[in-house]
């Protein structure tokens, strides 16, 4: 038996049991609940207790990252969510319908993602068309957070009862 027969058999390469997976997907929606609109939600906390000084460098890096996401959105908007929406379709063919299992992982994590990202749009076209700050604009950040962590949340339990039936039936197989 080779090195390499070894290293595969020891270390499994699909993607559903492999730690590697479950790690990048707790860091990305880790990050992705922490980077609110681009805006670290630590700071937010510092604004609503402190004010003052703190809550002007919120609202300054509120109004810098809404203004950037809104360029993208209304330059590449189009096109990206043309690419998207072909990126993710082809994951999910070649994941569902031909069963390529790094497929299935990568729909699993992109489409919730994408998600995000089109309800940051919305939150960031909101923030300026209403022109929120100080506390209207803390709440609406928080409000942003917790359906950012409700996606999160229902991408974990979808992709965890996926990968576990994944895992039995490759088990069951005799994989």
């Amino acid at each position: 038996m080779d090195w390499y027969q070894i290293v595969l058999e020891t270390i499994d390469m699909r993607s559903f049991s492999n730690l590697w997976f479950w790690i990048a997907l707790a860091v990305t929606w880790s990050s992705a609940s922490h980077w609110v609109i681009g805006v670290p939600f630590d700071m937010v906390g510092r604004a609503r207790r402190h004010g003052g000084q703190a809550a002007r460098d919120l609202e300054d890096v509120v109004r810098i990252n809404v203004n950037r996401l809104l360029y993208i959105a209304e330059e590449t908007g189009l096109w990206a969510v043309a690419i998207g929406s072909a990126l993710l379709s082809a994951l999910a063919v070649s994941g569902f319908v031909y069963r390529i299992e790094l497929s299935q992982a990568l729909f699993l994590l992109a489409f919730p993602m994408s998600l995000v990202g089109l309800l940051s749009v919305a939150t960031a076209a909101r923030i300026r068309g209403e022109a929120l700050y100080g506390p209207d604009l803390w709440k609406k950040l928080s409000s942003h957070r917790f359906w950012i962590q409700v996606i999160g949340m229902l991408s974990i339990f979808v992709t965890a009862l996926w990968g576990m039936f994944q895992n039995m039936s490759y088990t069951a197989l005799g994989g």
